[in-house]
């Protein structure tokens, strides 16, 4: 299944589309008005929430989102590496071993599951805001737009603080 995540150009709480190939709205990406840790929420189109993200309020050197459950449970912890040429990303906590292999704001990265390819990122460049094609069997597509969120909420936090990387 692909589906389309673009952030949306005016929302106040930093919101997103997801979309199917077909254009038809899928999941929803709502975000918060005032949030200092960018909270964000991907809910199935009746609006259940299905996971939350919100990034780690304070940070030294590492960047951190966390990913919960409908049930409020902690399921992830998504960081970066600051001292490193690439922007590589690590899932910890997660009932898998997750890695991104690729830069994550390079045209295209993999997803893995214990080694073996989940999903596939692929960027699309536009000049205004974020937009990314997400590639995956459906089962794992509500998880790995959360997993996509909580890094792009990584990388907009660090663009924030003047550590932009790409």
């Amino acid at each position: 299944m692909k589906v389309f995540i673009k952030n949306k150009f005016w929302s106040l709480g930093g919101g997103s589309s997801v979309v199917n190939e077909n254009k038809e709205p899928v999941f929803k990406v709502k975000g918060r008005i005032f949030s200092i840790t960018r909270v964000k929420y991907v809910c199935d189109m009746q609006g259940n929430r299905l996971f939350k993200i919100r990034n780690k309020w304070f940070n030294w050197f590492i960047h951190k989102a966390y990913i919960y459950d409908a049930n409020k449970t902690k399921i992830a912890t998504v960081k970066d590496k600051y001292f490193t040429l690439r922007n590589e990303f690590f899932v910890e906590g997660y009932k898998d071993e997750i890695k991104i292999d690729g830069k994550f704001f390079s045209f295209h990265s993999k997803i893995l599951r214990n080694g073996e390819v989940m999903g596939t990122i692929d960027r699309k460049f536009t000049i205004v805001k974020d937009a990314f094609m997400l590639e995956a069997n459906e089962e794992d597509i509500p998880f790995l737009i959360a997993l996509v969120i909580a890094m792009d909420n990584i990388c907009d936090k660090r663009t924030k603080l003047g550590i932009f990387r790409i």
